[in-house]
């Protein structure tokens, strides 16, 4: 067991034969998230999410869900990440100081990885945070560059080849260069591990990226994009409505059904060379 995917014994049927064969699986297993925190001088600790999804890269999952969330503001606000031992859980503990919005702590997220976080397709949930319209002139990317996407991010997505059962999302710079690439049963987890690596390593807002992602493109993966200063998101299949809404207020460039030389552009055409 790689601990991305574990072996198992199936019966292969092609037409009448069955043939017993050995095969291997995505791993799917939660994790919890926890948040520690200062207030009126004391620290708590509270459980913030729980979110079905492929080990590995898990503080990159649990930084890039709480920033795309609004709690974590910056790098800085951290003081410590940690898994605990044996559990299947991380804790941030944020440095002294930092204002927490308790409101949002109240909101008990839960994600799985077909759905993402339910109850949150809001437009009015964005302006509240205080996101602003994507200038114009942040990033540029060529039509060469975004066709060759999708096999960048094939050739590399290692646990695909074992199991054919994960989902993967990759930022990339207006050169082609593949920047970070991770895999996940959920999508917006892949997402969540990209943009959690991103802000370790100091580069969000991350308005010289584009992100692609294996799937479809929801409303959740263009809001994580935004989120995160992204101004490219590119899918190898269908935008939902919501998803090209947002896009077109918030001037992200939104590309759908990215296979061989054929793409579509929902928004922020001006943005393809």
């Amino acid at each position: 067991m790689t601990g991305r995917s574990q072996p198992i014994q199936v019966a292969k049927m092609r037409g009448v034969l069955r043939e017993s064969v050995s095969d291997r699986v995505a791993v799917e297993e939660p994790m919890e998230i926890r948040l520690g925190y200062e207030q009126d001088g004391e620290r708590h600790a509270q459980s913030l999410s729980i979110t079905m999804r492929t080990p590995g890269d898990d503080e990159d999952l649990a930084l890039g869900f709480l920033f795309t969330e609004g709690i974590l503001a910056s790098l800085d606000d951290i003081a410590i990440v940690k898994p605990c031992s044996g559990d299947n859980t991380i804790r941030v503990e944020l440095e002294a100081g930092v204002a927490v919005d308790l409101d949002r702590l109240q909101r008990h997220f839960y994600t799985s990885s077909s759905c993402g976080v339910c109850g949150k397709t809001s437009l009015d949930a964005l302006r509240v945070q205080g996101l602003t319209r994507l200038v114009e002139n942040d990033g540029l990317f060529s039509r060469a560059q975004i066709i060759a996407f999708p096999d960048l991010l094939r050739a590399s997505q290692a646990t695909f080849d074992e199991t054919g059962g994960l989902h993967a999302a990759a930022a990339f710079d207006s050169q082609g260069e593949l920047i970070v690439l991770r895999e996940d049963v959920g999508r917006h987890n892949a997402v969540d591990k990209v943009i959690g690596v991103l802000l370790s390593e100091g580069r969000l807002p991350a308005s010289d990226l584009g992100l692609m992602v294996s799937g479809r493109a929801s409303f959740e993966l263009l809001q994580k994009t935004l989120v995160a200063g992204m101004p490219l998101l590119a899918a190898v299949s269908a935008p939902s409505s919501l998803a090209v809404e947002l896009a077109r207020e918030f001037n992200v460039t939104l590309i759908g059904f990215l296979r061989g030389d054929n793409f579509n552009i929902y928004a922020g055409e001006e943005r393809i060379a």
